[in-house]
């Protein structure tokens, strides 16, 4: 037995060699050039927490840590809303709505186009020139010039949210729906036999039930948000413009390492993003937690 014991670490050695050699290594070296001077060549001097001091003061980063915040609030406010307006829709046992199955792949189909077919069509779209979006709203008369949607910080984030937004909320509509799905129909006909509207069962039944599956999302949803760095990236010249109201955390990082070769630098604020996201998300899971023990205790 202790020598078939032995040909099981031989199955799993694969594993953790490639586990240890492009997972933990490149996270351990990456700590240990966020304490150097590194350039890309070798030569690189220790500075201690220099770059961390840096990271504390930087106006660019400061400025696109609060870029990223809008954008993926605008996103998540949105897409939260629009799922579960859907989710209120589909499930409501009046309606009686057929064909979910249907509506489900058809709102899921934009989260499978790849992200940089999202920005070449988008790119084309909101042209200020020759786009489709200005030449409908000047049909119709809802503007007299065109509007370069890309040139100017506020419509340039709002862009950008709504391409996010249009992108996720088939995903965040399958997961309440799931979420909805699995909540007993005895609930929903007590609370209309106590006289319940549609709106009441929604914000007294519907919500509170839901709320792991919320919780869930926007997790998920600030985990990705705060690594937003492809549309940006794609979606403009690669360093945040205009006035670098899209310059998010990761694409700072990206020109940080790969455009000025500032990589011990760039280390270092790809800790201070890992630092910001796992802040971030034990605040909301203390929030929401909170409030349920809250809840409970009044409940008592």
């Amino acid at each position: 037995m202790k020598k078939l014991d032995r040909y099981g670490y031989l199955f799993i050695a694969p594993f953790w060699v490639v586990f240890l050699t492009f997972s933990i290594y490149p996270v351990l070296l990456t700590l240990y050039y966020s304490f150097t001077n590194y350039t890309g060549s070798p030569g690189e001097e220790v500075v201690g927490f220099a770059n961390y001091a840096r990271l504390l003061t930087d106006t660019y980063f400061i400025e696109a840590f609060f870029n990223t915040i809008k954008i993926w609030g605008i996103n998540f406010v949105l897409q939260i809303g629009v799922a579960l307006l859907l989710a209120l829709i589909f499930s409501d046992l009046r309606l009686k709505l057929k064909g979910l199955s249907f509506f489900r792949s058809f709102f899921y189909l934009p989260n499978l186009i790849t992200i940089s077919s999202v920005a070449l069509l988008f790119g084309i779209l909101l042209d200020w020139q020759h786009g489709s979006l200005n030449m409908v709203l000047m049909k119709i008369g809802l503007i007299s010039d065109p509007i370069n949607w890309l040139a100017e910080p506020v419509t340039a984030q709002l862009s950008v949210s709504l391409i996010l937004t249009w992108m996720w909320f088939g995903h965040s509509f399958i997961i309440v729906m799931a979420g909805v799905s699995g909540i007993s129909t005895d609930y929903f006909e007590a609370a209309h036999i106590d006289g319940a509207n549609r709106w009441q069962m929604f914000t007294k039944v519907t919500l509170p039930l839901l709320k792991p599956i919320l919780l869930y999302i926007m997790i998920t949803s600030l985990i990705g948000g705060l690594q937003l760095f492809d549309l940006p990236m794609l979606i403009t010249d690669g360093i945040g413009s205009p006035d670098g109201s899209l310059n998010t955390m990761v694409l700072y990082l990206y020109n940080q390492a790969f455009k000025y070769n500032n990589y011990g630098y760039a280390s270092a604020v790809a800790y201070g993003l890992f630092l910001i996201t796992l802040i971030f998300s034990a605040i909301v899971f203390k929030g929401m937690f909170r409030n349920e023990r809250t809840a409970q205790k009044k409940g008592a």
